[in-house]
């Protein structure tokens, strides 16, 4: 029972870092009629260190409510869907917290991730705006918002993997 109790509020945790990381950085593009974020640093931070499930749950949900408070509500399905995929994917292809953070197979990990989800979000776009072409200029701010985020990711997770986790509090 505890192990749920504390599985299911870490999950929590974690949403909600990734709804407060994308609502504190918000850049609005008036291209696309989306916005450039923090929160992907937050989506890497939960699939890396804490795998598949808990990095979709809180990529898909995490994001999702952060569109609907920041009024993107247009966002909330696709947002779902692509960010979920994005952090079950890289949670899926790491090696899930328990060796260095900084390995080929994490960045490679990350990187995969970044590329659905640009993709993903140049379908949803191309479907919302009815056009393709006009998709593409949320390309390059997808690929901004996401580099900016794997950069950031380095010095808190190193930092992370110094002080709690190293105490045995980290749960898989």
């Amino acid at each position: 029972m505890k192990n749920q109790t504390q599985n299911l509020v870490l999950t929590g945790l974690l949403m909600a870092l990734v709804t407060v990381g994308t609502m504190i950085i918000s850049i609005p593009v008036p291209a696309t009629h989306g916005y450039v974020h923090g929160g992907d640093m937050m989506i890497f931070l939960a699939a890396v260190l804490f795998g598949k499930k808990k990095g979709a749950l809180a990529g898909g949900v995490g994001s999702a409510i952060a569109d609907l408070l920041l009024g993107y509500s247009q966002w909330i399905i696709p947002t779902l869907i692509v960010k979920g995929i994005m952090g079950y994917v890289i949670g899926s292809l790491s090696n899930g917290g328990t060796k260095p953070i900084l390995t080929t197979r994490n960045i490679m990990a990350m990187t995969v991730g970044v590329l659905w989800m640009t993709f993903g979000y140049y379908i949803a776009g191309g479907i919302m705006l009815g056009s393709f072409t006009a998709a593409l200029a949320g390309v390059p701010g997808d690929l901004l918002q996401s580099g900016v985020g794997m950069v950031l990711f380095v010095p808190i997770c190193i930092a992370l993997k110094r002080t709690v986790f190293k105490r045995g509090v980290y749960l898989n």
